[in-house]
């Protein structure tokens, strides 16, 4: 690491020390996220104990390899970068992001159009509705946020802000999908393979 990294600027706090308070304030955010998805998780398997619902195999697992091959992207552009290879950034990055919105499409756009349960629901399968919607919006949620951050980030990227002195925002959105993506390997299960399959289309 070079002198300039300890010297500290104009407002006192130098370059690597302002590095390890953003990794550290990332993951204490990350670590709030997690007591988040853990009780949703948690609920999951209070409200519906050793049942599911009955819903589409195929498109479960297709949306979760989509998200699982994406981390793989994710994880190729920001090796990229840390060599400088904005061409290969940009693209991995891109197809990160295509493939976050094909998880996207097919959550919100096919699962919640053809699940044989949803929040209007009534009677005893009702509460499968309530969950199946909460827990897959809420994911859907923050993968839409992660899109729109890696967005941001390869418009970053493109003009030249980061490279092999300065990727941290790479990084940090890196870690940000990865952890979207460790979610939903448990979420996964817990709504299409753990317990037996009740309710409506069964």
């Amino acid at each position: 690491m070079t002198a300039e990294a300890h010297t500290p600027p104009a407002g006192g706090i130098s370059p690597a020390k302002r590095l390890q308070m953003n990794r550290l304030g990332l993951w204490l955010f990350l670590l709030s996220e997690t007591f988040l998805f853990g009780g949703i998780l948690a609920a999951r398997f209070y409200l519906w104990g050793a049942t599911r619902p009955h819903l589409d195999q195929i498109l479960g697992l297709s949306v979760t390899a989509m998200l699982l091959v994406s981390s793989f992207f994710i994880n190729r552009a920001e090796v990229a970068i840390k060599h400088d290879d904005r061409i290969e950034f940009l693209r991995s990055t891109g197809i990160t992001i295509l493939l976050g919105l094909l998880f996207l499409v097919g959550v919100v756009g096919l699962e919640w159009r053809t699940a044989p349960v949803n929040p209007a629901t009534g009677g005893e399968f009702g509460i499968y509705g309530d969950v199946l919607f909460f827990m897959t919006g809420m994911h859907a949620f923050h993968v839409l946020t992660g899109v729109i951050l890696l967005g941001v980030v390869a418009y970053l990227g493109y003009k030249g802000h980061f490279h092999a002195r300065n990727f941290y925002g790479v990084e940090a959105a890196a870690i940000y999908w990865h952890f979207v993506d460790l979610v939903w390997v448990f979420f996964y299960p817990a709504l299409y393979l753990m317990g037996v399959a009740v309710g409506p289309g069964h």
